[in-house]
């Protein structure tokens, strides 16, 4: 079992990452109401995408997904920080945890990359308004029907049962060393993801830099693999969003 100075660290570490990359959601979003303020928003969204607006979307997009789930893997690395300090007691687990946290991170990345792709593609489209959110009510119901329809899934139902159980999830896939540590950390982002994905695809509707949304997304995400009943709650809200 972790010391509390152990738990206070790795909460606190990981507090900091979400607390930064917020703080940057923040910065990027007062930075684009300022740029539409004094150069119409809608001109720029017009303008092809050159690679360093890719490069950038997928920045915001890997930092936005790291801002989200976060707070949600905090009691899996809490666990698998545990069950290190079970193992081997006399060595330093701090690498192993950070490492972790990494290969977590690193699932969000590639799905970041894909979620910066589709957002080219509608942009090209012309499919996305300035804001970055669904031009279409089509496209935006079709979204949330999506949403709902994946949450009664049994691939929804097997990956959340990973995310809510990370002990049973470590005991499962447990792998020695920092090439371990990094394996469990990506395949638990990728369970993650599994679970996940279609409810981040609503950012879409709600709007990409639409922080309130960002936020109410990530919370129930956060209820949805933490709270009792997690998974049936967010099945019944979803199932009644899509409706």
């Amino acid at each position: 079992m972790l010391s509390l100075r152990d738990r206070v660290t790795v909460l606190a570490g990981l507090a900091g990452i979400a607390g930064l990359a917020w703080a940057y959601l923040l910065f990027d979003s007062g930075r684009m109401s300022g740029m539409s303020m004094g150069e119409p928003i809608v001109v720029m969204a017009m303008r092809p995408w050159a690679v360093v607006d890719f490069l950038l979307m997928f920045l915001m997009w890997t930092v936005m997904m790291a801002a989200m789930m976060l707070p949600s893997v905090a009691a899996a690395v809490l666990v698998y920080a545990a069950v290190l300090r079970r193992i081997a007691p006399q060595q330093p687990h701090a690498p192993s945890v950070a490492i972790f946290v990494f290969g977590y991170l690193l699932a969000w990345m590639v799905y970041s990359l894909a979620a910066t792709g589709l957002q080219w593609g509608l942009d090209r489209l012309a499919l996305l308004t300035p804001m970055m959110e669904a031009s279409s009510p089509i496209i935006g119901g079709g979204l949330l029907i999506a949403a709902g329809v994946y949450q009664l899934t049994p691939i929804k139902r097997a990956c959340l049962k990973h995310c809510q159980a990370p002990l049973t999830y470590l005991a499962q896939h447990w792998v020695q060393g920092v090439g371990g540590a990094l394996n469990m950390g990506l395949r638990h982002g990728f369970y993650c993801i599994g679970c996940c994905w279609a409810i981040m695809l609503l950012l879409f509707v709600g709007g990409i830099m639409n922080l309130l949304w960002v936020a109410a997304i990530a919370i129930f995400v956060l209820l949805e693999k933490l709270a009792p009943l997690g998974g049936r709650a967010g099945r019944w809200l979803s199932s009644f969003a899509a409706v």
